[in-house]
């Protein structure tokens, strides 16, 4: 499934956030596969951020990375460069973008 997010970065820690996503930890993206994803990207126009990440199922992704040390310290670091943060509640796994057009 293909699943797309919007989160929304700081104004002041663009460059911050930018940073500290070319150095994501290893045991992180491992993680983030093992639950199932297959691709993440996350593009940036000016403070806005939109997520598109294929995965088999977004709400066990989720539930699998919710209590994970790893994303645990990865979530708070990110709680404080963004305004809008990546929902990892029950609501979140249903808080995708809906689809308004694709190319057929």
């Amino acid at each position: 499934m293909r699943i797309a997010l919007h989160t929304k970065v700081r104004a002041d820690r663009i460059a911050e956030y930018e940073a500290a996503h070319r150095e994501v930890p290893k045991e992180l993206t491992d993680a983030i596969r093992a639950a199932g994803a297959t691709s993440w990207t996350i593009w940036r126009s000016g403070t806005e951020l939109f997520h598109v990440l294929e995965c088999e199922d977004y709400a066990r992704l989720l539930a699998e990375l919710e209590k994970l040390p790893v994303n645990m310290v990865w979530q708070a670091r990110m709680a404080e460069l963004l305004d809008v943060v990546h929902d990892y509640s029950d609501d979140g796994a249903g808080a995708g973008l809906p689809v308004v057009w694709e190319l057929p």
